[in-house]
């Protein structure tokens, strides 16, 4: 389904949302996070794939590859360890602590009883732990019952306590909220709720850090106008597509490309929150193959910058998912080969949809002329399911890759 937003606005990015997040606080957020060994210090490629856009049929396909981020293994890396390292910092602020030193565990012995904890699908949960691994405090992390036992591992292996509970995602983060009230805890959660926007807001302005690297690598390209028509952002519950969306909204101002958010049909709270004009929840189970973007519930923090600025809101279904994540791990003779975990490849899926019907392209301005931009949030993070849904390994992908790349 794909629905055209009656709120969109075409205007220079209003002062309001820049005292909520600006590009000079997630420039600040970049710089910190280039102090934590975790992360990828040279930041993450950025592909052009000229077979898959000629075959689409628009000019240019541009792939943000976060796969490589950290060893993490998705964007996730780039919001909680920044939401963390204010939040300590807020927290003991007569001790003037830094981020480098923080990263480095050089405070680990205070912080030995300082403990958070976090609801998650999998990935902020992972990068939360890693996190607080370095740094030396406690973490805690509530998972509902659709996340992998592989994903659990992998969450575990940083040290972190984990919590089950029954339910789904939503229900989760009611857990961890009530977890935190009773035993002194704090959370660290990517979704916004009534009183808690603070550790949200940090989140999101970590994510800054992908558009500034998309920027600097098309630099040589760049206008008054982006070097990109059409920017396609997974849902979520909106962290994500705020946080890059405003950063190119206050970089072009109205010059900024169209803006198209895309998420699970069964997990449709953005869509939803475009129909009623205002933060809303999803209509379906919540529960698909997607499982980054399984969530039932909008950001209200998120859903200001989306509100205004996202031209379009769309769902896919989990099949088209599957199909896109075998697409890019083929590649071809002029595409790399990337691995591309369930929820990196809604932004192909959509665009995939709208090439396939010429009145939904012509809906969205999408031509022989567009320059698309897409973000593969993140690579095998459960290498089992990955291979269940592409009927290949993510090691022999990355082979292939390494040697399209020895040709080239």
């Amino acid at each position: 389904m794909l629905l055209a937003n009656p709120n969109v606005t075409r205007q220079p990015y209003p002062d309001d949302l820049k005292q909520i997040m600006s590009i000079a606080s997630a420039d600040e957020s970049r710089q910190w996070l280039g102090q934590w060994s975790s992360i990828n210090a040279n930041g993450t490629p950025l592909y052009n794939l000229p077979s898959l856009a000629s075959e689409l049929g628009v000019a240019q396909v541009l792939v943000k590859d976060e796969s490589v981020r950290s060893q993490l293994g998705s964007f996730k890396a780039l919001g909680a360890p920044i939401a963390l390292v204010r939040l300590i910092m807020r927290t003991f602020a007569e001790r003037q602590f830094n981020a480098t030193d923080l990263f480095a565990g050089k405070h680990a012995a205070e912080l030995a009883h300082f403990t958070v904890i976090s609801a998650t699908d999998g990935n902020h949960g992972r990068a939360l732990a890693a996190a607080a691994q370095s740094i030396g405090c406690r973490c805690v992390i509530v998972l509902h019952a659709h996340v992998s036992v592989e994903r659990e591992t992998a969450i575990a292996a940083y040290g972190a306590q984990i919590v089950r509970i029954t339910g789904n995602y939503d229900e989760s983060v009611e857990e961890a909220a009530s977890l935190a009230e009773r035993n002194g805890w704090l959370v660290v959660s990517d979704t916004a709720y009534e009183g808690y926007q603070d550790i949200p807001r940090d989140v999101m302005q970590g994510y800054g850090t992908i558009p500034a690297e998309i920027i600097e690598d098309l630099q040589a390209q760049s206008t008054p106008r982006p070097p990109f028509t059409h920017v396609f952002l997974q849902g979520g519950v909106g962290g994500l597509a705020a946080g890059i969306a405003s950063y190119l909204w206050e970089h072009f101002a109205e010059q900024r490309p169209t803006f198209i958010v895309v998420e699970p049909a069964q997990a449709d709270c953005l869509y939803q929150s475009a129909t009623s004009g205002k933060a809303a929840k999803a209509t379906g189970s919540v529960d698909s193959v997607m499982a980054g973007l399984a969530c039932g519930e909008t950001s209200p923090l998120a859903w200001q910058f989306l509100q205004p600025c996202v031209d379009f809101f769309m769902t896919i279904e989990d099949d088209e998912a599957v199909a896109s994540m075998k697409q890019l791990a083929q590649g071809s003779q002029e595409d790399i080969p990337l691995v591309a975990g369930e929820s990196a490849v809604a932004g192909l899926s959509a665009l995939t949809r709208l090439m396939h019907s010429p009145r939904l392209a012509a809906d969205v301005g999408l031509d022989e002329q567009s320059r698309v931009l897409l973000i593969s949030t993140e690579g095998a993070t459960a290498p089992g399911v990955y291979e269940k849904l592409v009927g290949e390994s993510s090691d022999s992908v990355l082979k292939r890759q390494v040697d399209w790349l020895s040709r080239t």
